[in-house]
């Protein structure tokens, strides 16, 4: 039996009650995740019937073809005087199933998001590549739509951001700018490279890099004069190298460490880690800043040197690893170490930074008197 549930009454919810995310499945209640965690609301059951029953007020007919064919689908959801909301559809044993993330009403500042001074450097760069990466839910859409904005506030010029589908609605300020959604405005990102030079940008966003088609087209509009972000799904600065260099054949891979050498402009990889105080989380911040020494290490296929790089080049050049920034919010008393340890990908070296602080055994000792209760 169907519940009289509106997919805009779902959306509402999900932003009452503060949430990232909702996901709505056939024989489960609506679940939404809040600071990370997925709770189900205390609601009836959504039925299949009424998933198919969303779809019908939230896409199109080229959307729904596309499902069709392929089994998933991306499309955007405005909710009025509630906001905007980005929704993947998709097919589970063989029945329709949504997963919906909520796009905040505002951009955020640079400096709302607490990003460091050395991102500032990035907003005013000419041309060259500027990665955003994390793993899903991170924020990085939101990291990417404060930069552009601020370029946008900043900078005179022609923005282009190709979507899919389009987040943050940004409006024309001290710059043009132009968006366009995959699917509807342009039939792929294989259809962009064709056209975008024409477009005249100064300015390029692509949006997620999916595939190796995707960030070599990204490398291409770099290299031809162009301020070009984009996001990935990769846990470390030295990762994301790994990723856009495999992205091409072997026998181009050479050319393509001199490639990324030459173009690119900086690597921010974020993760959002729950604040001490149990409200809310917050964002923890790797950057690599392409020095001369890191290019040449890029250029020369020596890509595992860099993280040494990294870990010293905080105070001249604004660089810092993962667990130099985890390691940070657990001395001001933002994040509790055990949120820290979960979020580190090297935790035997964020120890021991944490010893060297006399952190880790304070931390050590509160988890020794918690075990004994």
């Amino acid at each position: 039996m169907e519940t009289d549930w509106t997919i805009h009454q779902l959306c509402s919810l999900l932003a009452e009650r503060g949430g990232s995310d909702l996901h709505l499945v056939g024989g489960s209640p609506p679940r939404i995740r809040v600071d990370g965690r997925l709770h189900a609301i205390p609601a009836p059951i959504v039925t299949a019937a009424d998933c198919r029953r969303f779809l019908t007020a939230i896409l199109t007919e080229s959307q729904q073809r596309t499902l069709d064919s392929q089994a998933q689908v991306d499309c955007s959801i405005s909710v009025p005087e509630v906001g905007r909301f980005r929704c993947h559809v998709y097919i589970q044993r063989g029945s329709v199933a949504l997963a919906i993330r909520a796009i905040p009403r505002e951009i955020p500042t640079i400096e709302a998001l607490g990003l460091p001074p050395v991102v500032r450097q990035f907003v005013r760069k000419p041309q060259g590549l500027i990665l955003v990466t994390g793993p899903a839910g991170s924020g990085k859409s939101t990291t990417l739509a404060a930069l552009l904005d601020a370029m946008n506030r900043e900078r005179a010029g022609h923005i282009v951001t190709i979507e899919d589908p389009i987040e943050f609605q940004h409006t024309h300020k001290q710059a043009m700018v132009t968006q366009r959604e995959i699917g509807s405005d342009i039939p792929d990102i294989d259809a962009l490279a064709k056209g975008l030079l024409r477009m005249d940008p100064d300015i390029v966003c692509l949006g997620e890099l999916r595939d190796a088609q995707a960030i070599q087209t990204a490398m291409t509009i770099a290299e031809t004069g162009h301020l070009t972000l984009a996001t990935m799904h990769t846990n470390t600065a030295i990762q994301t190298l790994h990723r856009v260099i495999l992205a091409y054949p072997p026998h181009q891979q050479a050319h393509a460490r001199t490639q990324v050498a030459l173009a690119l402009e900086g690597i921010l990889c974020q993760r959002l880690v729950p604040r001490m105080s149990g409200k809310g989380r917050v964002l923890a911040l790797e950057i690599l800043v392409p020095t001369p020494a890191v290019r040449n290490l890029v250029r020369e296929d020596k890509l595992h040197q860099i993280y040494s790089m990294m870990q010293t080049g905080q105070a001249k050049h604004g660089m810092q690893t993962m667990n130099q920034a985890l390691a940070d919010l657990v001395k001001q008393r933002i994040v509790a170490a055990q949120h820290a340890f979960a979020a580190s990908s090297h935790p035997d070296e964020l120890a021991e930074l944490l010893r060297r602080s006399g952190t880790y055994d304070t931390y050590r000792a509160n988890l020794a008197r918690f075990k004994t209760r």
